[in-house]
């Protein structure tokens, strides 16, 4: 049986913008949960398990800030994203002395979105890379570390599992070695010149092969990055 992903809420007004939230959180194996304004979010959050908030500064019957200090008062470990206007630094300055762990400015990237929603994950305990997850017929487990095919198992390191575990959320498109290294890595300068990816990626595939035969998993775009084989 699979664990559960991690339970993310989103608090915003906008309902093109909330659509667009939920609907990339789930593509990228989220469980989400949407609220348009500020009661609903901060009775959602009180009342229910989640690893994550995404709220909107400015919203209708209780602002972002508000929800933010009210949630840390009750849930202080609680992992918060605060979603401001481009610009608005006294915003992102009362985000963070309200508790919240991070912030993202409008306009933003939905690249820019995961990065630093998989981020504070990490840093408060749920690593993306701990969840289990099916791709290709091979069940991965992230918790213990091990990777099953039919009868087949075969152990995995924290760091190959998280490897495994950002091409499947990416799996719709092209990861370069450059975004590993920041995203993966935490390298602050990615354009340092190490054989890290590489030397990773090849052990990882050896243990691939090993497990399900010659069948590539891990695709090399030669210029370019990594990409899953698409599933069947």
């Amino acid at each position: 049986m699979q664990r559960p992903k991690a339970h993310i809420l989103v608090v915003e007004d906008d309902p093109a913008l909330l659509r667009g939230l939920v609907d990339v959180l789930v593509f990228n194996g989220y469980e989400v949960k949407g609220a348009e304004d500020g009661g609903r979010g901060l009775d959602a959050a009180l009342h229910d398990a989640f690893d994550l908030l995404l709220l909107d500064v400015m919203l209708p019957t209780l602002d972002g800030f508000s929800i933010c200090k009210e949630i840390r008062k009750k849930k202080p470990n609680q992992g918060i994203i605060m979603i401001t206007a481009k610009g608005a630094e006294d915003d992102i300055v009362t985000g963070f002395n309200a508790g919240a762990d991070d912030y993202i400015s409008k306009p933003f990237s939905l690249r820019e979105v995961m990065v630093r929603i998989e981020a504070v994950l990490r840093r408060t305990g749920k690593n993306p890379g701990d969840v289990e997850f099916t791709y290709q017929d091979i069940f991965f487990d992230g918790k213990n570390l091990v990777a099953q095919y039919q009868n087949e198992t075969i152990e995995l390191t924290r760091k190959e599992m998280d490897i495994i575990a950002y091409l499947y959320y990416h799996r719709d498109r092209i990861v370069s070695k450059r975004e590993l290294l920041i995203d993966v890595w935490h390298y602050a300068d990615s354009d340092i010149e190490t054989r890290t990816v590489d030397i990773h990626m090849l052990k990882l595939r050896k243990k691939i092969s090993q497990l399900i035969g010659d069948a590539p998993l891990i695709n090399t775009i030669r210029g370019e990055g990594y990409r899953l084989e698409h599933e069947k």
